[in-house]
C-alpha cells in the first residue's frame, strides 16, 4: 500500500505500527509575552531548552498571532477562528460570552477519549465572573487565574534584597519555586505522574517573560547587561499616530505615565532576557520529566507564544501594535518521529492554525467552522508552502473597554508577505481607510520607514492589499 507523505506522517506521529494504533500524546506549552527570543532563532538569549527541543522538531521563522494580546490571541488560537469571528478584541471579555457553543482544542480532544489538564495560564486570566473553561478540561485547572502583579517571592524566613532598581523589576536570590513558573513546572511533574498510562492533552502555560521582570537572580546573573542588544528608541519615518500606543501596562495610565530613562530600560531589558531564561529552565523540567517516563517517543510536544512584544523598539513597550516585534511569535512542533527534525521553515504559519495541525498530527478529525490550514505538509517537508501571507490587527485604542465610551474607534488589519507588511487603519463604524503603513523588509526588517508614500515596489504592494481586502473586505466593519 502506498500512502502520500503526509498521511505517512500523520500514521507515525498517531503511532500507528504493525495494525496496532496508539494515541499521541499532546505536550501543549504556551510562553506569555515571549517575542521571538530564543537561542535556536539567532537571538542572545540562553535558551539551551528550547533550542534542544527545535533539534528535535521543526521550527518556524515565520509564525504570526492574529491579535497581541493575551485574551484575543488565546482565545483565537484554542478555537481556531480569528477575533473578528468571534467578535473578541479585548481582554475583559470570555470567549463564550460570544461564541457560547465552541469547541475548544483541549475540549475535542477530551471528546476523543483523551484525559486533557490545565496547569498554568493557557485560556487568558480573566477578571470576570467566568474564569477559565472548566468544560475544556478532565480536571480543575492549577494556577490559571491570577494577576501578574501578585506574583511576589514566596519564601521561607526572610527575603533578601532587591538589586534590581528600575520600574517593574525584581532581582531577589530565591529558589525558582517562589514564582508562579516554577510552581507551574512542578505542577506539571506531577500531573505527568498522574496522567502517564492514559492518552492526554496536557497545557502547560508559562507565565512568563511577561512582566513583572523578576526571574530569579541566578537568571540575571547570566547576562552582562552592557552586551545585551542596544535599544533604539526611535519611532518609524512616517508612522501613522494610530499605529502607535502609550505602553500603558508598563508605562501607567495618563496623565501621569513613567519616562523611562535609558538606564531604567537597559534594566528592564535585562530583566527581561532573564525571565525568558527562566522561564525555559522550567521548560526544561518537563520536558526532562516526559523523558524520564518514557513518554517522548509517543508525545507531540508543540512550543508557542501567545504574541511577541516590545522593549522600548518605536518608543513602544509591550504589545498592542501590528509591528512585526509583536506579531511575530516562536513556534516549534516536535513530533514524536521527525524526517526533518532540527529543520527550520520560512513558511508562513499563524496560530490559527495551530488546532487543524494538532488534531492531524494526532489522526483526528477537525470539527467544522475552523478557520487555520494545517502545518502538516510543511512538517512533511519544509520548503512547502500552505499559504503566502499572514495576518494580524489589533483595534485603537488597544484597551477600548476600559475607555469611557467602551468603543472602538479604529482597526488596524496587517498582512505580512515575504517581502513587506502592509497595513490599514480603518474606522470601526464607516470601514474608511484612515491611514496605512508600509514596509520593506528587504531592506527594513526593523520597520523604520512607512514607505505607503514612495512603494519601493508597486506590484508588491498591490498583492499584498489584494490578500488583506480578499480576508478583510474594505467595508468591513469589525463586530457586524
Amino acid at each position: 500500500m502506498r500512502y502520500c507523505g503526509a498521511m505517512i506522517l500523520t500514521l507515525l506521529a498517531s503511532g500507528f505500527a504493525f495494525g496496532h494504533e496508539k494515541k499521541t500524546n499532546v505536550l501543549f506549552i504556551v510562553a506569555d509575552d515571549l517575542r521571538v527570543e530564543l537561542g535556536c532563532y539567532g537571538s542572545p538569549a540562553l535558551t539551551p531548552n528550547l533550542d534542544a527541543l527545535a533539534k528535535r522538531g521543526v521550527r518556524f521563522n515565520h509564525a504570526y498571532c492574529q491579535q497581541a494580546l493575551c485574551n484575543p490571541s488565546r482565545s483565537s488560537f484554542l478555537t481556531g477562528r480569528r477575533p473578528d469571528t468571534i467578535g473578541l478584541w479585548v481582554n475583559s471579555i470570555h470567549f463564550r460570552e460570544k461564541m457560547p457553543d465552541a469547541i475548544t482544542l483541549p475540549q475535542w480532544f477530551k471528546q476523543q477519549g483523551y484525559v486533557t489538564r490545565d496547569v498554568g495560564k493557557i485560556f487568558h486570566n480573566w477578571h470576570t465572573k467566568q474564569k477559565g473553561d472548566r468544560r475544556s478540561w478532565s480536571a480543575d485547572e492549577f494556577l490559571y487565574y491570577a494577576n501578574h502583579g501578585e506574583d511576589k517571592p514566596q519564601v521561607k524566613g526572610p527575603l533578601p534584597a532587591n538589586r534590581a532598581e528600575a520600574p517593574h523589576c525584581q532581582r531577589y536570590a530565591v529558589g525558582d519555586d517562589a514564582y508562579y513558573d516554577g510552581r507551574v513546572a512542578a505542577e506539571a511533574i506531577r500531573v505527568l505522574g498522574e496522567i502517564k498510562e492514559k492518552p492526554f492533552f496536557l497545557a502547560v502555560g508559562f507565565w512568563k517573560p511577561h512582566a513583572p521582570f523578576n526571574a530569579p537572580s541566578r537568571y540575571w546573573d547570566l547576562y552582562q547587561r552592557d552586551q545585551l542588544p542596544r535599544l533604539n528608541p526611535a519611532r518609524p519615518t512616517g508612522v501613522p499616530e494610530v499605529a502607535l500606543h502609550d505602553g500603558r501596562e508598563l508605562r501607567g495610565l495618563p496623565p501621569r505615565q513613567m519616562t523611562f530613562t535609558a538606564k531604567q530600560a537597559a534594566e528592564m531589558r535585562h530583566g527581561y532576557y532573564a525571565n525568558v531564561s527562566y522561564m525555559d529552565t522550567q521548560v526544561g523540567k518537563v520536558l526532562a520529566e516526559l523523558d524520564r517516563l518514557g513518554l517522548r517517543e509517543n508525545t507531540l510536544i508543540v512550543f508557542l507564544a501567545d504574541h511577541g512584544y516590545h522593549l522600548g523598539e518605536h518608543g513602544l513597550w509591550a504589545k498592542t501594535s501590528c509591528f512585526e516585534l509583536d506579531a511575530r511569535v516562536p513556534l516549534i512542533f516536535a513530533p514524536p518521529r521527525s524526517a526533518h527534525a532540527g529543520k527550520a521553515t520560512d513558511s508562513f504559519a499563524e496560530l490559527v492554525d495551530l488546532f487543524p495541525t494538532i488534531t492531524a498530527l494526532c489522526g483526528l478529525k477537525t470539527p467544522e467552522g475552523l478557520e487555520g490550514t494545517s502545518l502538516v505538509p510543511i512538517l512533511e517537508n519544509p520548503q512547502k508552502k500552505v499559504k503566502e501571507v499572514a495576518f494580524t490587527q489589533h483595534p485603537r485604542p488597544a484597551y477600548f473597554d476600559r475607555t469611557a465610551t467602551g468603543e472602538a474607534e479604529a482597526m488596524g488589519y496587517s498582512v505580512r508577505t515575504s517581502t513587506m507588511r502592509y497595513t490599514e487603519w480603518r474606522s470601526w463604524k464607516t470601514g474608511k481607510v484612515l491611514a496605512a503603513e508600509l514596509y520593506d523588509h528587504r531592506t527594513d526588517p526593523g520597520e523604520m520607514n512607512n514607505r505607503i508614500s514612495n512603494p519601493p515596489d508597486r506590484d508588491a504592494l498591490k498583492m499584498a492589499q489584494t490578500a488583506l481586502h480578499r480576508q478583510f473586505p474594505p467595508d468591513r466593519i469589525p463586530g457586524k
